[in-house]
């Protein structure tokens, strides 16, 4: 399933009065976004695009698949983990239910992106908006659990994730040769539409309650594994989705500047996902990868075509590779990135890191 959303962009909203629902407990946690992310919701759908099938989850605490797409846990479950947090359960999973819908749920739905029309092949799944309606469900439900000030509490002091982008470039603008938004648009117009409609979402979320958001775009798409297979001959990553990468990331910085200036206030710190995916990529033995071009699980160049099967080409040591599948990251390539997501230099994070975000919310 194409999802490049492993490249991450990012965006914290931050305001200056931080309330929790229950003091001194974990923050609620929201997750909204793609097959990065996604920890089981496709499950419930009736789409191509799932992970619930071996050998996805082999590394996993169960050893089983769980609908995460990668070898064990994903940004989403580190994330919780540093909060100190149990993993937010799939909001479709009926298990979400009582007391466990405090602990926040997981909407992401692999294979949409920021753009109503991308996905469309993979038919049955939770498109953004989607998402969005089922969070204020989700509200709904909790009010009847704890009443509505409590839940308000509860939703702006939570942290938020949404991860989107990636497959607005593989499943939508570059899925064929030639296509309808192709046709439509030059690669830099497309992603001024792809921007703007990106701000449209976060302002949504916001008008819902969030207050602290972690928004993830996307990075360097030409050189995952499946883009490799398609395009490289030589391992050298692909450069019209490498434009694109180039393209979108300053966009996304520049749009998030415009949201602050609109609230007047320093609420979104963006990281420069180029920056931080070229690392490892670049560089793959300094993180102790043996490479950052072949995939784990696959077949074909680079492992780099098709899906991640039983008959697949499987290696024996995840840790020593940087892609899991075709698009998306291994567990250990998964902690570098949140572990710079929480502690990153200005670099890769502007004005700061998550880790100060949470200090200044602690005051």
């Amino acid at each position: 399933m194409a999802n490049p959303g492993f490249a991450i962009t990012l965006a914290i909203v931050v305001i200056t009065t931080f309330v929790t629902y229950s003091e001194g407990a974990p923050r609620a946690f929201f997750v909204f976004g793609d097959s990065l992310v996604d920890n089981g919701n496709n499950n419930f759908l009736a789409t191509t695009a799932r992970a619930d099938s071996p050998p996805y989850g082999v590394d996993y605490p169960t050893h089983r698949p769980t609908g995460r797409f990668s070898n064990g846990l994903n940004i989403a479950d580190l994330i919780s983990k540093q909060l100190g947090a149990d993993p937010t359960l799939p909001y479709l999973d009926p298990a979400l239910d009582g007391d466990k819908l405090l602990v926040g749920a997981n909407f992401a739905s692999a294979g949409i992106g920021i753009l109503n029309d991308t996905g469309i092949q993979f038919v049955n799944i939770l498109r953004i908006y989607d998402q969005l309606d089922l969070f204020q469900q989700y509200q709904q439900r909790v009010s009847a659990l704890i009443g509505a000030e409590q839940t308000t509490r509860l939703v702006n002091g939570a942290l938020v994730l949404i991860t989107l982008g990636g497959n607005d470039y593989v499943n939508n603008y570059f899925l064929t040769p030639i296509s309808v938004r192709q046709l439509q648009y030059n690669i830099q117009d497309y992603s001024h539409v792809v921007i703007t409609e990106y701000s449209k979402i976060l302002t949504r979320l916001h008008d819902l309650g969030a207050r602290r958001v972690l928004v993830t775009g996307t990075g360097p798409l030409g050189c995952v594994p499946a883009e490799l297979a398609l395009w490289s001959s030589n391992g050298e990553c692909a450069n019209e989705l490498q434009q694109a990468s180039q393209i979108f990331n300053p966009l996304l910085v520049q749009m998030t500047t415009r949201l602050n200036q609109q609230l007047s206030s320093d609420i979104f710190v963006a990281v420069n996902a180029m920056e931080l995916q070229n690392d490892f990529i670049d560089k793959p033995k300094e993180f102790g990868f043996v490479t950052s071009k072949i995939a784990c699980c696959g077949q074909g160049p680079y492992n780099g075509l098709g899906l991640c099967t039983t008959a697949s080409n499987l290696c024996t040591n995840r840790d020593e590779y940087a892609f899991w599948d075709a698009f998306h990251p291994t567990e250990k390539a998964n902690k570098i990135i949140v572990k710079t997501i929480f502690t990153g230099s200005n670099k890769y994070m502007s004005p700061m890191n998550l880790s100060t975000i949470m200090e200044i919310d602690s005051l």
